[in-house]
């Protein structure tokens, strides 16, 4: 690119390039001094501000940033959009949301979902014990809502029982036949009569990755035949007016709006005729499924999504409404489980990179007079090199360094030799790459030559640790630079780890227009950090992280942003140290430390090393021990 182009480069320019108006809802933007901010409240924080803050406190990269203003922002739009929707269609009931705990159950999570949702009713789902217990010690107010999902044992529902009696709404969703009966022996045993919700398998299918929770192989929810014998069963015990609630959840994560509007048709059927068998509903629990447009296209894809906030709520009010108004039936309570567009938007993930690896020449010598004559063949390509001409050079190109490697292998060609050959070869494949944007048809052997030639930047995280779903279901996350972004980004990159794996890489990245297979960066500069932030990492990744190489929690912060453009260190966790991840692995620090001792005495007898030398050595493993699992620059 020109000199006048690259002088001509402003923020805005990234703004498209990376996307971040498409796809960060409004919560991210760029400063025109080239920053990423955050923005909440009518003001705009720069994230290196933020960062400056953290290394001022000692918490070194990598960090997991959570901004609350963003997860309350997320809360209120969720239930206006909502209290409008049902103003606007004249439904004559309201809406109850429930955060999923799983989705990400760190407890500052859970607290600020619970201290600000607490306005709007906010409350929660359980799919188990321990987040039962979570649930009942945040929340506070009577009438809280609680929504008991999953397999649940006799402990589970003497919990839930007793939180009825403490005044909280308590629902227990039969999932299998097997759980009614325990529900209503501990019922009478206890003298608390329960709420109870049935989950239905819904025949409904919907596009997306996570579709497995509707039809008839679904692991969860009741067939019709079930839903009947435990209708008849609560008749029996005169029970059926604690059947309040239905359940069905069509899946996570769904782009299309169309399949929402389907599957809430099926559910308001279900809902009619069971009223209508006696039930004394009250709810209906349509689950989660609303998308977050983790690219930015606004489509049907996998990652994104073709409605807006506005939109999903309007359809689910509008067709409960229109169907059971046919059945002049009551409207009941709505209630979604919206966990990961609730918390997605409120954390980044922040790095800095270590290091870079070119595929470029270093320079290339001039010919020898004895230069081996396979040099002298591939030198020989550089006049022949045209547009229609590329295939041939490639194919030549790799002939030729592929013979040169094997004289290598039987030592007939010295390693200067070799050195020669693989920096032409690169420099061959680079002029054909600069040659593919002109042709009309980039021949399929080319097609990723770009991405065997992209840089290398070694960030310091653990993808494993810190953003799984990568590694384990090919996810995709928008990932930028945080500052210099009024520079135009001139290297084309993927992404490393810290962690000895080959699949700790990121190759696929969103693009402008489609994904891509290299993330624009800028070069790195001498004495100066670069950091990158991946965004719309709230849900789940902190939860299903592990730790490969023994890399442990990262540090995290909660801020606050505030009206004067300010923002406050709410909240502080420095991550896991040595002796905390070995300790999770069954390892005792101690004995490890004795051990280690032991070993340095030993040393001194034998006269490898002096008593001085030993306290030292000592002194390095304990500070290690201590120390944090990622790469830590010197102060």
């Amino acid at each position: 690119m020109n000199q006048q182009f690259k002088s001509s480069w402003e923020s805005k320019n990234s703004a498209e390039l990376y996307g971040i108006n498409r796809w960060s809802n409004d919560y991210f933007g760029l400063s025109k001094d080239g920053k990423v901010t955050a923005k909440t409240l009518n003001t705009e924080v720069t994230l290196m501000d933020i960062v400056e803050g953290m290394i001022e406190r000692d918490l070194q990269m990598p960090v997991l940033l959570r901004i609350e203003n963003i997860l309350d922002a997320q809360i209120m739009r969720l239930n206006e959009a909502f209290r409008s929707a049902i103003k606007q269609s004249n439904y004559l009931s309201a809406y109850r949301g429930v955060y999923p705990i799983k989705v990400n159950q760190q407890a500052q999570v859970v607290e600020e979902i619970a201290a600000f949702g607490e306005r709007y009713g906010h409350g929660f789902e359980v799919g188990s014990k321990p987040e039962m217990i979570a649930a009942l010690s945040t929340l506070k107010e009577p009438g809280s809502l609680i929504i008991c999902n999953g397999y649940k044992d006799q402990e589970f529902i003497d919990l839930g029982l007793q939180a009825i009696k403490l005044g909280f709404q308590c629902f227990f969703v039969i999932e299998t036949p097997t759980e009614l009966p325990i529900i209503i022996d501990r019922s009478k045993a206890l003298g608390i009569e329960p709420t109870i919700g049935v989950r239905i398998k819904m025949t409904s299918q919907v596009s997306g990755r996570w579709n497995s929770t509707s039809g008839d192989r679904s692991i969860f929810g009741l067939t019709t035949s079930q839903l009947i014998d435990v209708v008849d069963s609560l008749k029996q015990e005169n029970m059926l007016h604690c059947l309040k609630l239905l359940h069905c959840h069509l899946g996570s994560q769904i782009p299309n709006i169309r399949d929402i509007r389907g599957g809430v048709v099926e559910a308001s059927r279900y809902y009619a005729d069971l009223v209508n068998e006696g039930a004394s509903l009250s709810h209906i629990d349509l689950g989660g499924g609303l998308a977050v447009d983790y690219t930015g296209a606004c489509s049907n894809d996998d990652q994104s999504r073709n409605y807006s906030l506005e939109e999903y709520c309007a359809d689910i009010v509008e067709t409960l409404k229109h169907t059971l108004d046919e059945y002049s039936i009551d409207h009941p309570i709505i209630i979604t489980e919206s966990g990961r567009a609730t918390v997605a938007y409120s954390s980044v993930l922040i790095f800095n990179i270590l290091d870079t690896n070119t595929f470029e020449t270093n320079g290339l010598p001039e010919p020898l007079p004895d230069e081996h004559p396979l040099l002298i063949k591939m030198r020989e390509i550089f006049e022949y090199l045209k547009a229609e001409s590329v295939q041939e050079c490639y194919n030549d190109a790799h002939y030729y360094r592929d013979e040169i490697r094997a004289l290598f292998k039987r030592g007939q060609i010295d390693l200067r030799s070799r050195s020669v050959a693989e920096n032409l070869f690169l420099d061959i494949l680079h002029r054909i790459a600069d040659l593919l944007e002109t042709l009309a048809r980039i021949p399929p052997d080319l097609e990723n030559l770009k991405l065997s030639l992209a840089d290398i930047y070694y960030g310091n995280f653990s993808l494993f640790q810190s953003l799984p779903d990568i590694w384990a279901i090919d996810q995709l996350f928008p990932i930028m630079p945080l500052h210099r972004l009024d520079e135009e980004p001139t290297r084309e990159a993927v992404l490393a780890d810290i962690t000895c794996d080959c699949d700790g890489k990121i190759d696929t990245f969103v693009g402008e227009h489609e994904t891509v297979a290299t993330l624009p960066l800028h070069p790195l500069k001498s004495g100066e950090e670069y950091y990158l932030g991946v965004f719309l990492v709230g849900a789940y990744q902190e939860t299903l992280g592990d730790l490969h190489n023994l890399f442990g929690d990262t540090n995290v912060v909660s801020v606050r942003l505030n009206h004067d453009a300010s923002f406050d260190f709410v909240k502080e966790i420095h991550g896991d140290t040595i002796a905390d991840v070995l300790s999770y692995v069954e390892y005792q620090p101690a004995q490890m430390e004795l051990n280690y001792r032991n070993t340095a005495e030993r040393a001194v007898k034998e006269g490898r090393i002096t008593a001085r030398e030993r306290q030292q050595m000592i002194k390095t493993f304990k500070a290690s021990m201590q120390g944090y699992t990622y790469y830590e620059k010197e102060n």
